[in-house]
């Protein structure tokens, strides 16, 4: 087991996916998770299993494109909340095309949900974090914003965002105890890749990247992002974990 002792976390995306993951992850550790997601009840429903199955958990539906509903949003949960001592940054959207074909809105919505949402988090969450001298933050990016990738300017260019985001602020915060770190998936089985997946030619055609021949699972991000986010993390910052199957080696 690894240690957390008595913490918070704050987990976006958290109704689907690899963000469900990451939160049931953390509160089987014991960890107490805010599941954020637009729709309420899809974290509404992760928050219930957990709390179900003997864990802590509260769900809170923002809109994480909308900077000042979660300056909103943070401002009541730090009334409830004494601390918020972990921030997982995983919510996302794709609006993939290529860039001849990307319309300004395709653009703006994928920059603002993936990228913009991240900045305006760790701006409102990691202060107190540094005022305590202590926090985790872990901004869940991406093999796309190492690589780039055919047809997703707009997502790749919003993850290597988190990226350059994560070790700025690794470096901002590390004088305060506060680690900052990236967990980059490669493809990982979940409703977003599910046309993918499914698709014989397509994931014979992808996997022809994979060294380990394979799909990730969304637990294999979870752990990961688990791990840093724990005591034994401690002495890790401003680093980007790729969890591909070897894609990005």
């Amino acid at each position: 087991m690894l240690t957390f002792t008595h913490r918070t976390a704050l987990v976006t995306g958290a109704g689907r996916g690899i963000g469900k993951a990451i939160a049931e992850a953390l509160a089987r550790h014991g960890v107490a998770v805010i599941c954020v997601s637009k729709s309420a009840d899809s974290c509404g429903a992760v928050a219930a299993a957990i709390n179900a199955s003997g864990g802590k958990a509260k769900a809170l539906a923002v809109d994480v494109a909308d900077g000042a509903a979660i300056a909103k949003a943070v401002e009541e949960l730090q009334k409830e909340f004494p601390a918020i001592d972990i921030l997982v940054n995983n919510a996302g959207i794709t609006r993939d095309g290529l860039l001849f074909r990307m319309s300004d809105a395709d653009w703006n919505d994928v920059i603002s949900t993936n990228l913009t949402s991240c900045f305006h988090f760790c701006k409102l969450v990691g202060r107190p974090m540094t005022r305590a001298r202590y926090g985790r933050i872990v901004n869940i990016a991406s093999v796309s914003g190492i690589m780039g990738n055919a047809g997703q300017a707009n997502y790749s260019a919003a993850k290597a965002g988190m990226i350059g985001l994560t070790k700025t602020l690794a470096r901002e915060f590390a004088g305060r105890s506060v680690t900052v770190n990236a967990v980059a998936p490669g493809f990982i089985k979940t409703d977003m890749t599910t046309e993918f997946v499914n698709n014989p030619e397509a994931s014979a055609k992808i996997l022809e990247a994979v060294p380990l021949k394979r799909f990730g699972e969304a637990a294999d991000i979870a752990n990961m992002t688990a791990y840093l986010c724990s005591e034994e993390a401690g002495y890790i910052t401003g680093q980007v974990f790729t969890v591909d199957g070897g894609m990005a080696m």
